[in-house]
């Protein structure tokens, strides 16, 4: 049955080969279900129905992927995707977060409807390469800055932030910074000797250490400032009841109070980030994969989008951001995961975590920073591939001005349309308006409409 639905020997791999590749898969990825809600949980979410409405959301995802596209792909919440959803919508724009839910709930409708044709492809080779390398820098230095605030790093200032003083409050604040940058160290070291698990490790690992220095005294409960026990208060539970505060929430709000224009720009966001998100770890997962054509194309990859567009859908539902293909899936691909077998092992994985919520849920802020610091460099990595020659300032001065834009403007969707518009503006000024294509003015018009009238 296994060989019939994965076809395991013409693709040269092994039962035994393909679950030890979804295991590694999700050692790679399963920080997720400590990030995800801590994050979600900033926008008045239930951190406990955010990470089984995660869980659930990735075991459909994954499942789709195994059986649709025969893929060692795996799927969960996408990082910076969940990031814009609390802090920029939700915080930002002060939207609540079930409008929030539903813009994406209609973004994964949206690309189930492109996933079917090839326009998702064709909109993906309209943007250029250096601004899409731009917005990925982007992100990652926005949530690495997010993790530098939850770690308590970096704190309000006179110069509008500055570092924490370790010294001050050392018994709560103090201490929890100072293991927070011994997490980094610890991430950083494993994952340059290539441990896999490096991400997830270094939660543990933080926040192990977190309750030795409770135990020692070093660190001290106190609830009046923030600060709490650091001993899980339960590790198992059946009871799903939580996720009743999230599960179709998404079409339990008042549109009239958001605006028909603001729902469709944070849309359109929701699209543009997911978009280039999937279909760029998709290439790069099955580059590694050795699993693209000779003129560098994936075969098969209209379903693999289609799992992918039907997993946000169903995660919005359920009560998550928008679910997305990990560039973690390259870990079981290293170890020779090549077919939907990997990937059925990590949905079944993902599945089983959801009897674990009481444990996931208490992993305390300041241990789950140096994942999301560390999940910045990796998206920083990008920036080398970016061309600084003269000839082609055009195209790296827009990537410049969304990477610096995410960060400072605490905005993704910001970061996106001054690249947006940066790039047609100078390719036009300086005689290359032919490079720029016609979807692109019109995404330029609509953001120059957005500052205009919003």
């Amino acid at each position: 049955m296994l060989e019939r639905t994965f076809k395991l020997k013409e693709n040269h791999t092994t039962v035994k080969t393909e679950i030890a590749a979804g295991i590694t898969t999700f050692m790679t990825m399963a920080y997720i279900l400590a990030v995800n809600p801590s994050i979600l949980s900033e926008a008045g979410m239930n951190p406990n129905a955010v990470l089984i409405a995660t869980c659930l959301a990735s075991f459909i995802g994954t499942v789709c992927m195994a059986l649709m596209a025969n893929m060692p792909f795996a799927l969960s919440a996408g990082m910076g995707l969940n990031a814009y959803l609390a802090y920029t919508v939700v915080l930002g724009q002060g939207i609540s977060w079930q409008v929030a839910l539903f813009a994406v709930f209609v973004e994964g409708l949206i690309f189930i409807v492109l996933s079917l044709t090839n326009v998702r492809e064709a909109i993906f080779n309209a943007i250029p390469l250096t601004l899409k390398k731009g917005v990925s820098v982007g992100i990652g230095l926005f949530i690495a800055f997010i993790g530098l605030q939850n770690a308590g790093l970096a704190v309000d200032s006179s110069t509008l932030v500055t570092i924490t003083s370790f010294t001050e409050n050392f018994n709560t604040h103090g201490i929890c910074a100072l293991l927070a940058v011994i997490g980094l160290f610890i991430t950083a070291i494993l994952h340059i000797r290539k441990v896999n698990g490096a991400i997830l490790i270094g939660i543990v690992a933080t926040w192990g250490l977190g309750m030795l220095c409770q135990l020692a005294g070093i660190y001290v409960p106190n609830p009046e400032m923030g600060a709490y026990s650091l001993f899980p208060s339960g590790i198992m539970s059946v009871d799903f009841s939580a996720l009743g505060d999230t599960f179709g929430q998404c079409f339990n709000f008042d549109f009239s109070a958001v605006g028909l224009f603001n729902f469709i720009v944070v849309v359109f966001s929701f699209l543009f980030v997911d978009l280039f998100d999937t279909l760029g770890t998709l290439i790069g997962v099955a580059t590694k994969a050795d699993m693209l054509d000779e003129e560098g194309h994936l075969p098969n990859i209209k379903p693999a989008l289609l799992s992918d567009a039907i997993a946000t859908s169903a995660g919005a539902v359920l009560g998550t951001s928008t679910t997305t293909t990990f560039v973690e899936s390259s870990a079981g691909v290293a170890v020779g995961g090549r077919t939907g077998l990997t990937a059925m092992t990590t949905a079944v994985l993902f599945l089983l975590a959801t009897l674990f919520s009481p444990l996931f849920t208490s992993i305390p802020s300041f241990a789950t920073a140096p994942a999301l610091i560390f999940v910045g460099f990796l998206m920083f990595e990008a920036v080398g591939e970016m061309k600084f020659t003269s000839e082609n300032l055009a195209e790296v001065i827009p990537a410049y001005l969304a990477i610096i834009a995410m960060p400072l403007f605490y905005s993704i969707s910001e970061g996106i349309c001054l690249g947006v518009i940066s790039y047609v503006v100078l390719q036009a000024a300086t005689g290359k308006a032919k490079k720029v294509t016609p979807l692109m003015y019109v995404l330029a018009l609509l953001f120059v409409a957005k500052y205009i009238f919003l």
